[in-house]
């Protein structure tokens, strides 16, 4: 496929999301834009059936549910999870009025009542001591405040999520989250990390009107095990990507935070449980890892897992496993997914291509092919914009259709011709 002079189109990444409202309550580099899903729904004139199966912080459900759809987002996470339901929620006049009376009471309450700093590995690489004793002030006020499980705790936390990495050492001039060189730039006064927390919460009421006029909601589950519901017109959705970058080390600050972490092995078995992850455990456990036997896909996949393979000796066999389980688990995804949609549904997955030791892993080909192996129809590919890492790298659209009684195409048959046996 020829790219011509792509762009990075930064409209279409998470930057566009900063300045858009409830979605940009939280920073997740590898996330896609409000706007490209924007472009996806403008061509439905009626409301219809939403599904995000990989639904992060929750872009597509909002993104939907704004636009009067009905939709429904599922995640292997619970901290997105707690975040999309917090940006879908519908907040009242009373609603913003009582999170304004918290936020006061804070600003001007004299008691402390200091939490414990979270169990993050050397947590002053991440913030100053003299901030992290007022994170740690700060926290425990808003426990004491707010009630737990209320709209004023849920609005609470998300400032809280904003204070803490604006505060930090963490940079994001990255494609993932990195740490300054300087640590005396997050040697931040009392004063700035008073003004910091009011500032977030100033950003944060601001976007609550309008509320969403459709339905949406974010449920915890196996995208590639079983997902909620049936009859859906509409799935859009951006799974990781083939590239080892992990969520769990973008969201760790927060979910440490906020409780849903509580020690490093409880981020590794997460991130072994989704898709793409090779955090701690999950690289160990792919040393040892094994297709399913009757796991047959595309002659495409295998060239590029035998050439990773080859590359790089031991290193080269660890990312071949990881390449090889990640489509592995997106085939037992797309079988999972058939049976909810509605025939003639259309199906967008906005994926990147990757590269390991020079060989390119065409990750939008072989969704294609599986796609067309998993009885989709009208199968087509479009190049969305050029990546700001290696220059090789693009991002795609992916779309489908789905009929159910369509036979599988010649790719299926091609596809059954690559059984995996390097491992």
């Amino acid at each position: 496929m020829s790219h011509g002079p792509m762009k990075q189109r930064a409209e279409f990444t998470h930057k566009h999301n900063l300045n858009s409202g409830r979605h940009g309550w939280l920073r997740l580099t590898p996330a896609y834009s409000v706007k490209l899903v924007s472009e996806i729904l403008c061509h439905y004139d009626k409301a219809i059936s939403v599904i995000d199966p990989f639904s992060g912080t929750g872009t597509s459900v909002l993104a939907a549910a704004e636009q009067e759809h009905s939709a429904i987002g599922v995640d292997i996470n619970p901290f997105l999870v707690w975040l999309g339901n917090a940006k879908l929620a519908k907040y009242t006049p009373s609603d913003l009025a009582t999170a304004l009376a918290a936020v006061a009471k804070i600003l001007r309450s004299e008691e402390t009542f200091p939490a414990q700093p979270p169990s993050i590995h050397n947590i002053y690489r991440w913030w100053h001591p003299e901030v992290l004793s007022f994170l740690c002030k700060l926290r425990g006020q808003i426990r004491a405040i707010a009630k737990k499980h209320s709209k004023t705790a849920n609005l609470l936390d998300v400032i809280f999520c904003q204070t803490i990495i604006k505060l930090s050492n963490a940079a994001f001039n990255h494609q993932s989250m990195s740490f300054a060189d300087d640590k005396a730039e997050y040697a931040h006064t009392p004063e700035v990390c008073i003004e910091c927390f009011r500032d977030n919460a100033r950003i944060v009421l601001e976007s609550l009107a309008p509320n969403p006029s459709g339905k949406g909601t974010v449920v915890l589950g196996d995208s590639k095990a079983a997902l909620p519901g049936n009859g859906y017109d509409l799935l859009i959705t951006s799974p990781p990507y083939p590239n080892r970058i992990s969520y769990i080390r973008e969201l760790r600050p927060y979910m440490y935070w906020l409780g849903y972490l509580k020690e490093a092995r409880e981020a590794g078995e997460l991130d072994w449980k989704a898709i793409g992850g090779t955090w701690g455990v999950a690289t160990s456990r792919l040393t040892v890892w094994k297709p399913e036997p009757d796991m047959f896909l595309p002659v495409s996949l295998g060239e590029a897992v035998s050439a990773i393979h080859a590359a790089n000796g031991m290193n080269g066999r660890l990312l071949a496993a990881y390449v090889h389980k990640y489509f592995c688990d997106m085939w037992r995804h797309f079988q999972t997914i058939k049976d909810k949609l509605k025939t003639g549904a259309k199906v967008v997955y906005i994926v990147g291509n990757s590269s390991f030791y020079g060989v390119m892993v065409p990750a939008e080909q072989i969704y294609a092919e599986m796609l067309d192996m998993a009885g989709f129809v009208n199968i087509r590919i479009e190049t969305i914009r050029k990546r700001n890492s290696k220059k090789e790298l693009f991002e795609y659209a992916v779309e489908a259709d789905y009929a159910t009684a369509s036979p599988m195409g010649q790719i299926a048959a091609i596809g059954q011709a690559y059984a995996p046996t390097l491992f």
